[in-house]
């Protein structure tokens, strides 16, 4: 078994959290202020800014590492009821209904809220500040 990449196994499963998160958030910003990509037109409204919002919160939580399981679990929610809404239906492979990176994200923030923050994260810092001072678990 290859293990060459096991000392930078926190690093590298950090900078994937932080990657998806950033990349999540643009996503969010696109849908609310139309930069760097303009809104979709094909869905309502509501459910544009909805979505927006979701995306810019949990893409931002998850990014920083704050609060990063419940983040990233609503963001895999999220995803999961995008996938249905705007490609499930049309056909029953991703490939064809242009829906595999709302599977992609769904199960990738899926693995994050199982996992949690781990390294470089906020979360992190404040749970090392706390069994510092003696109120942590």
């Amino acid at each position: 078994m290859a293990r060459f990449m096991k000392p930078y196994e926190g690093p590298t499963y950090a900078l994937m959290r932080i990657i998806v998160g950033l990349l999540f958030f643009v996503h969010g910003t696109s849908k609310i202020v139309g930069f760097p990509a303009p809104p979709p037109t094909e869905a309502a409204a509501f459910m544009i800014w909805v979505a927006g919002t979701l995306e810019c919160i949990g893409g931002g939580l998850v990014a920083v590492g704050l609060w990063t399981r419940w983040a990233a679990f609503v963001s895999a929610g999220l995803m999961a009821a995008a996938y249905w809404i705007a490609h499930g239906l049309k056909d029953f492979f991703p490939i064809n209904n242009g829906g595999e990176l709302a599977v992609l994200y769904c199960f990738v923030f899926l693995y994050i809220s199982a996992r949690g923050s781990g390294p470089w994260a906020v979360d992190g810092v404040a749970l090392a500040a706390s069994q510092r001072s003696g109120t942590g678990r």
